[in-house]
């Protein structure tokens, strides 16, 4: 008699033969799911890939701003209280136009003071000599001695010395009570102001700083690492942020021969040849060391991948005979907002994948599209980011 067979899993329980092929069954169906996620996951997953591009900004470049060619720092050349100021930031201004004023009532009396003893010194010169006349007289009719005549010539002199001391103390009051009136030096535009009315300043202290009308610079910064290379006289070419891909040449006029403490950077300024009007005061403005412009290719910043390591950079590409991804590694330089260049390891017709890099894996099968959600193929593709 034939016994039941035994689960091997299970010692001790007996399978009927309709069981048997239940179980047989629901494993021909698990192998088939597993097939078919096999088959699913070996379908070509759709990427967007891009080719590098010229980066126009990977050269050495610097950020800086639009100044005038001569900014002068205004102040008072005396000291008091500020009772009125007549401009404001930005506002225009002519040669000798009023732009504050001081207190100026300690001047004046200053000055009333010392006309009083020009007076005095004036009446005492003209007594000397009144009295110097006399005396000559007299020495003619031989009735002083010579003596006395030296001693009214001294005195004559002394007043005489007096007035003139009284003239320019008179004089100085004067230009003191002159100087409570800030006013323009020459053309152009208030590019900053310093004090406001009812403050007391000091001779000397900023009030203002004028924006000479005339040629226009671009202010920058050099860091450590790279004032080895720029030096005044050295061809640059300027680019506004308002104005992207629109450039200008210069040249750098001037370098600090030591770096601020602060930042540690070295203060540059560079001329630029540029239309009358077309830098504005305060824009902020690139410069681009001339030889350094287009040197290198560029991608966006979000097809970049860090290698396993932590060190270096990588990108992926799709081989493009066999429609597979491969880890390139990279050589990138400086990052900017949305792009970075590279400056190795990468052609400029490779097919970088732009984004999305963290979701797929090297050998991976994808299917390249554009921007436009357009397949690509290698005899196709026309367009570059």
């Amino acid at each position: 008699m034939r016994r039941p067979m035994r689960s091997a899993q299970f010692p001790g329980v007996a399978l009927a033969s309709g069981q048997i092929r239940l179980v047989l069954v629901l494993i021909a169906l698990s192998l088939a799911a597993c097939a078919g996620d096999d088959a699913a996951g070996s379908a070509a997953r759709p990427v967007l890939v891009v080719q590098p591009t010229t980066d126009r900004t990977s050269g050495s470049s610097f950020a800086g701003d639009v100044r005038a060619r001569e900014e002068s720092p205004l102040s008072f050349r005396v000291g008091g209280n500020l009772v009125e100021r007549r401009v404001d930031v930005g506002d225009r201004v002519a040669a000798g136009d009023l732009l504050a004023v001081l207190e100026a009532g300690d001047f004046q009396a200053q000055a009333r003071a010392s006309r009083a003893q020009l007076e005095a010194a004036e009446a005492e010169l003209a007594r000397a000599r009144a009295d110097q006349a006399r005396f000559a007289q007299l020495a003619e009719e031989q009735l002083v001695s010579r003596s006395r005549i030296d001693a009214q010539d001294a005195a004559a002199a002394a007043a005489q010395g007096r007035v003139d001391a009284a003239r320019a103390n008179l004089r100085v009051a004067r230009n003191q009570t002159g100087y409570t009136q800030l006013r323009a030096p020459a053309d152009g535009v208030i590019a900053a102001r310093s004090a406001e009315a009812g403050q007391v300043v000091a001779a000397g202290q900023t009030v203002f700083t004028l924006a000479a009308d005339g040629a226009r610079e671009v202010a920058f910064a050099v860091p450590e690492g790279a004032i080895g290379r720029i030096a005044s006289g050295q061809a640059v070419q300027v680019e506004l942020w308002a104005q992207d891909g629109r450039r200008w040449p210069g040249q750098v006029r001037e370098v600090a021969p030591a770096a601020d403490p602060a930042s540690r950077t070295y203060a540059a300024r560079a001329t630029v040849d540029a239309p009358a009007g077309a830098l504005q005061l305060g824009q902020s403005a690139r410069v681009l060391l001339e030889g350094d412009v287009g040197a290198a290719l560029g991608v966006p910043l979000a097809a970049l991948q860090r290698q396993i390591d932590g060190q270096g950079a990588t990108v992926f590409v799709v081989d493009q005979e066999t429609s597979t991804l491969r880890l390139q590694a990279v050589e990138v330089g400086p990052y900017r907002e949305d792009r970075v260049p590279v400056t190795g390891g990468l052609s400029a017709d490779a097919w970088v994948v732009a984004a999305g890099g963290h979701l797929l894996r090297e050998g991976q099968k994808v299917s390249a599209v554009d921007r436009d959600n357009r397949p690509l193929k290698p005899t196709t593709i026309t367009a570059r980011e």
